[in-house]
Formats: C-alpha cells, sequence, structure tokens
C-alpha cells in the first residue's frame, strides 16, 4: 500500500468483518437433586418388620414364659426348681430373639445412613457440575456479549485504495451527481493532505461545486475559470515556445475535423510554426490569430496592426512567406480554417493578472459555449496543461492530482500525451468518461491503471463493461447506497462562481443541471475519518443502538445535498445498524451497470494479490459518518487477525501491609463478596424439592 500522504481513496466500502455472533448462550438448567425416597424407606421397614416376625414371636412367647414361670413359682403350683428352669430358659429365649431383633434395626438404620450418604455425594457432585457449567456459562455470556458488542461497533465502511504504482485512474460512465461525489471523495483528501488538485471540467455540468465548497469550508481559496467567459484572464497556454503553441493550436484546430491522416495535421502545424516565427517565437493566440487572417487575405489588416496584434512589417513578410499559384490556393484555404477556429481562442491571456497561489484550481466549460467552441476550448485546455506538466519538475505520486471530466470528447491521442505527461511527472490523473466510445474503450486500464465503472445507461456501453470485469463476480449493495441513488437527481440548477482576476468573487451568469435539495442548519466538525463539517438538522437524526442520539447530516457544508441526504436515510431507520445494513445482491450484468445507484462504482485494479474487483460508493457523506474509517477492508482483517481477543476482567488487587498492591484470586461470585456478580440471564426456574422424582 502507499503511504499516507500518497494515498488514493477512491470511495468506501461496506463491510461487516466480525460476523454476527448469533443468540445468547443459554444459561444450564440445574437437574433435579437426588433425594431419600420415602417408598424405599418403607418397603426397607416392611421387609425387615417381615424378617423379624419369628424373632418378635419367639420374644413375645419368651416374656410369655418368664411371666408364667413366675406367676406359677409365686402361687406354688410349680415347685421352685421347675418355675426358675422356665424362667431361665424365657430370659434365655428373650436375650437371643431380642439381640437378633437389634440387629436388624441396626442393620437398617446402616442401609439408611448409607443411602443417605450416596444421595449426598449425588447432590455434591450435581451442585458442583452446576456451579462449573454455570461460570462456563458467565465466561461464555462475557465472550458473546465482546463479540456483541465488537459487532454492533466495528466499522462498517472501509476506504477504498488502490495498491502503490497506480498512476492513472479511469472512471467510465456516471451522471453528473455521481461524478460530482466521486471528484468530491477522491479530492477531498488529497486537499486535506496538502497536495494539489487541478480540475478540468469539460462536461459542462458544474461537477466540481461540492469540491470548490469543501475547498472554501477548510479556509481555501480556490481559483475558478469559466471558460469562454474568463479566457482573457486564463494564463493556461501563455508563454509557450514555438513548437510548442504551434502543437497547442494545430491539435485544438484538428478536434473539430475529422483527420484522416497526420498528414493534415502536420500540415496545420508546420503553417502555425512558420507564422509564430514571423511574428517573433512568443506570440499570443490573438497574434496568431491576426496574422492568419492576414495570410488568408480575411479583413482588414490595419484593424489587426492598429489593435496592435501584430505590426505592418510582419504582414508584408507573412504575404510573401508562400509562394503563387497552386501552393499559395492551399496555404490560403488552410489559414482560413485555421482562423475560423482559432478565433474563438484570440482572447486567451489578454488581460492577465497576478494570481494567489492555491491548491485546488478549476478550469470549466460553460453551458453557453457552442458545440464546436466546447470542443476548442477542451482540446486546448488539456494540450496547454499536458506542456505545462512537461515543463514541471517531477513530484511525489499523487502530489499534484489533476481530474479531467468529460474526457470522452478529447481524442485518443491527445488522451495518450496527457497520461504520458502525467506519468513522467508523477501526476495523479483521474479521467472520467460519459460514454465508452471505440478510442476510449482501447484506452481504459492501459498500463499502471485502475478502472471504476460508475452508471451505464448505454446498453452497449453496459454490455463492454459487463465483459471487462467478468459476470463471475457477486457484490451487495448496501441499503445506504440504494437510498442515496434513489433520492439525488440531476434536476436541480447550480452555478459556477469565477474567482479569478479580482478579489471579489464576480458571478457567472452561467448553469448547470446539478446538485439536490439545499441544507440548512447550524454547523459543526465531525467525528469522522474526513474533516468535513456536520449540518444539523431536526428531522434529520439517527438513533443509535446504545440508546445516544447523535445527528449524522455529514456533508461537505450546508450547501452539500450529498451529507443531507445521508443524513436522512441514515435517520429514517431506527439503528445505525439497520440503516447500513445490506439492501441486495447482483451479479455484473448489463442491466445492472444500467442501474446502479449514482454514487456506486465497480472499481478493478491489479494487486498484490492478482486482480481486485470492489464494491465502492463514492457518497462523500459517508466520510463523516462514524462507522467509517479510512482503513481500507484488507488492513482491519490484518489487524482483527493479529489482536488477542478481548481479554475478561482482571481479578481485583488487594491492598498488601506494606502498602502495596497485590493481585489476589478471583473470589467465587456466590461466596457472597461486593462484587457484582456475572450477567447469566434471567434465573431458572425454582425446583420443587417436594415433588417425587419419576
Amino acid at each position: 500500500m502507499p503511504r499516507p500522504a500518497e494515498r488514493l481513496y477512491l470511495g468506501w466500502q461496506y463491510a461487516t468483518p466480525v460476523p454476527e455472533p448469533g443468540p445468547a448462550p443459554r444459561r444450564p438448567v440445574p437437574q433435579e437433586q437426588e433425594r431419600l425416597s420415602p417408598d424405599w424407606a418403607a418397603a426397607q421397614r416392611r421387609e425387615e418388620y417381615l424378617l423379624n416376625r419369628p424373632l418378635r414371636a419367639a420374644f413375645a412367647v419368651a416374656v410369655a414364659i418368664i411371666v408364667v414361670g413366675i406367676a406359677l413359682g409365686a402361687a406354688g403350683w410349680l415347685s421352685d426348681l421347675v418355675a426358675g428352669l422356665g424362667v431361665i430358659c424365657g430370659v434365655l429365649i428373650a436375650a437371643v430373639s431380642g439381640y437378633a431383633i437389634w440387629q436388624g434395626e441396626r442393620a437398617l438404620r446402616a442401609r439408611m445412613a448409607d443411602e443417605r450418604d450416596r444421595i449426598g455425594r449425588i447432590r455434591e457432585a450435581q451442585e458442583s457440575q452446576l456451579f462449573a457449567g454455570q461460570a462456563e456459562h458467565a465466561r461464555r455470556v462475557r465472550e458473546w456479549q465482546s463479540l456483541r458488542f465488537a459487532y454492533e461497533h466495528q466499522k462498517r465502511w472501509y476506504a477504498v485504495c488502490p495498491p502503490g504504482g497506480i498512476h492513472r485512474v479511469d472512471v467510465a460512465g456516471g451522471t453528473l451527481s455521481g461524478w460530482a461525489a466521486m471528484l468530491t471523495t477522491v479530492a477531498a483528501p488529497r486537499l486535506a493532505a496538502g497536495a494539489e488538485v487541478t480540475v478540468l471540467d469539460l462536461s459542462e455540468g458544474s461537477a466540481a461545486q461540492d469540491l470548490l465548497a469543501f475547498a472554501r469550508n477548510r479556509g481555501i481559496d480556490p481559483l475558478v475559470w469559466v471558460l469562454p467567459d474568463d479566457l482573457p484572464r486564463l494564463d493556461l497556454g501563455t508563454g509557450l515556445r514555438t513548437q510548442a503553441l504551434a502543437d497547442v493550436l494545430s491539435l485544438a484546430v484538428s478536434v473539430t475535423e475529422e483527420q484522416g491522416s497526420t498528414r493534415d495535421l502536420s500540415f496545420d502545424h508546420a503553417i502555425l510554426e512558420r507564422v509564430i516565427d514571423v511574428l517573433g517565437g512568443t506570440a499570443t493566440v490573438g497574434g496568431v490569430t491576426a496574422a492568419l487572417r492576414a495570410l488568408a487575405q480575411v479583413g482588414d489588416p490595419r484593424d489587426d496592426v492598429a489593435a496592435g496584434l501584430i505590426t505592418a512589417g510582419q504582414v508584408d513578410t507573412l504575404t510573401a512567406m508562400f509562394g503563387r499559384g497552386a501552393t499559395d490556393r492551399v496555404v490560403v484555404e488552410r489559414a482560413w480554417v485555421l482562423e475560423s477556429q482559432l478565433r474563438r481562442l484570440a482572447a486567451a491571456g489578454t488581460a492577465l493578472v497576478p494570481l494567489p497561489r492555491t491548491p485546488l484550481r478549476v478550469a470549466a466549460v460553460s453551458r453557453r459555449a457552442g458545440v464546436l467552441d466546447s470542443k476548442v476550448l477542451s482540446t486546448y485546455l488539456t494540450v496547454a496543461l499536458t506542456h505545462a506538466l512537461r515543463d514541471a519538475e517531477p513530484v511525489p505520486p499523487w502530489q499534484h492530482t489533476l481530474f479531467v471530466l468529460g474526457a470522452d470528447r478529447l481524442r485518443g491521442d491527445t488522451l495518450d500525451r496527457l497520461s504520458d505527461a502525467c506519468e513522467s511527472t508523477g501526476t495523479g490523473l483521474v479521467l472520467a468518461y460519459r460514454s465508452i466510445p471505440p478510442h476510449v474503450r482501447q484506452r481504459l486500464g492501459r498500463g499502471n491503471a485502475a478502472v471504476a465503472f460508475m452508471r451505464l445507461g448505454n446498453a452497449e456501453d453496459a454490455k463492454a463493461a459487463s465483459e471487462q470485469l467478468g459476470t463471475e463476480h457477486r457484490f451487495v449493495l448496501s441499503q445506504l447506497t440504494e437510498t442515496i441513488g434513489l433520492s439525488v437527481t440531476d434536476t436541480t440548477a447550480g452555478t459556477y462562481t469565477s474567482t479569478t482576476g479580482s478579489v471579489s468573487s464576480v458571478a457567472d451568469s452561467w448553469s448547470a443541471s446539478e446538485g439536490t435539495t439545499r441544507g440548512t442548519g447550524s454547523s459543526w466538525t465531525g467525528q469522522g475519518p474526513w474533516p468535513v463539517s456536520f449540518s444539523r438538522n431536526a428531522q434529520a437524526g439517527e438513533s443509535l443502538s446504545s440508546g445516544v442520539s447523535e445527528s449524522v447530516s455529514a456533508g461537505i457544508n450546508s450547501s452539500t445535498a450529498w451529507g443531507v441526504t445521508t443524513s436522512t436515510a441514515t435517520g429514517d431507520s431506527e439503528s445505525l445498524a439497520l440503516a447500513l445494513q445490506r439492501s441486495r445482491e447482483f451479479l455484473v450484468e448489463q442491466h445492472q451497470l444500467q442501474q446502479l445507484p449514482a454514487s456506486a462504482m465497480i472499481i478493478t485494479y491489479a494487486g498484490p494479490a492478482g486482480r481486485q474487483v470492489v464494491m465502492a460508493d463514492a457518497n462523500p457523506g459517508i466520510g463523516g459518518l462514524s462507522a467509517a474509517t479510512t482503513m481500507t477492508l484488507e488492513e482491519f482483517r490484518a489487524r482483527l487477525a493479529g489482536v488477542a481477543p478481548v481479554p475478561l476482567p482482571l481479578p481485583r488487587r488487594a491492598q498488601s501491609s506494606s502498602g502495596q498492591q497485590q493481585q489476589t484470586a478471583p473470589p467465587s461470585w456466590r461466596s457472597g463478596d461486593d462484587r457484582p456478580p456475572p450477567n447469566l440471564g434471567p434465573p431458572p426456574p425454582r425446583l420443587d424439592w417436594r415433588r417425587r422424582r419419576p
């Protein structure tokens, strides 16, 4: 991955790396405790009684013999000897039978005691097993709570950053609102990192409105040129050498014609180079146009001489430069064509003023420009900037980032030269194409480039994009992305404000169909990864799952609709986790690419692990959400794999007599100490110990 200062953030990827832990662990239900069965005790006593019946009968007979012998002996009916013998026999029989009865009772009590001991041991084992199960349940509950906390509070939006070595990003498709979101998402962190950003808005749709609002909110005073009105104050293309100026002007003219071969372009370049040599080598576009009028014999050259665009001697030199006859006619005709095209650029650089240095520069083509004017102005800006980049010193990768919106209007060779100049100087290049014509299709992803596909309304373009991506990829579209895509439209007007040439702003009168509803309310600095401001709205807020209310109207400022729309979409749900849940899955097919949300992008690039295809959201308001992070999903997963699980609470530290803290063993939560018991869920139902065990 590139260094933080060289990172290019293309959008946000929705993912939940920490899976949902599922339901809480069930508390163990204690088994019914063992107890002495009354039936078993009664059966033992009944059996003992049956076994002792003969002994009891013998004991009773012995007692009767003793009583009868004593009574008869006392009455004199029996002699003393016979009576004594009878009593002695009765006593012996009673002693033997009584001892046997006593032993039986003793054995019964021993069996009862043994049974009670056995039941006691079983109950102790059951209680020990129950306590161990409850302790294990408490541990599992703590782990589940930590996993649940990590799941509910994890980041859900991760930055999408191409790896190091990527020097160009090709954005194919998209709407004006999608381009505005993409431009703000990519350029805002570059400005925040201290880099320079240049935007060539050739779309005629004021796609840089949100980015300009962000820059002004950050205290950056951007420079904005709106062409053709600001051509006199445009310093791009001025001061070029002869060959460079001839190259710029010949390419600017060639865009309006179908060039059959390079011979026509070289012929124009030769004419312009000779004309510029006559003008002294440092000519302006207005001077070249006047020289071409003199060469083509258009109008009165004295008017141009009076205006100071050309001198009389230069007029004479131009008229005598080329021969007569067929060559003269060819040159005159070509000079006429060149003059008719370059007159649209005649005012370039005629009213230059010193401009302050600023990290953000925007040059846009107005919708007031005609079809041919728009093509000429777009090519002139691109080629002139290409020459400026060639003369610039190399910078660290992406330290200077160039955005070209509407690059499909440029010729293929113009795109190639711009890409080569940016690659040689380390300038990051982002090319945005509304459509995919053949010359663009051949250049998508060429070299070390990443390709991002946005909404492609044209069926042929969508089919070509699906074939390039591969239809086997399956993506999950976030509910927030889907909601924003339904909310943002391209029907609201927006305007550029020209800031070149004066301290006070000069409003331009042209407008473009871009933007959404303006937001109102107080602003405050957000907590998210981007240095954007939040717009607090009484109707737009979110209720987090923890019960804390927080406004997430994260936008570039109060006039940026992306943050307000994001806030509304998030605030309509019950919780942040619910609002950012997955919406639907789809395959990369033609009809799916035609129905992508406005800010959705499918990004593909070559990474260390092979070709990567990622679904991202370019909504700049996501950067202000608390669920967004500047870490990539791969970095978060790597960190998650290297981090130990959430530790359990440490045992209390007891204060020793010497005043030092000593770690003690954690006391049992059943011993009545002052620590709160663990959260074990609802208590189990009480057992009825009087109920007989089945």
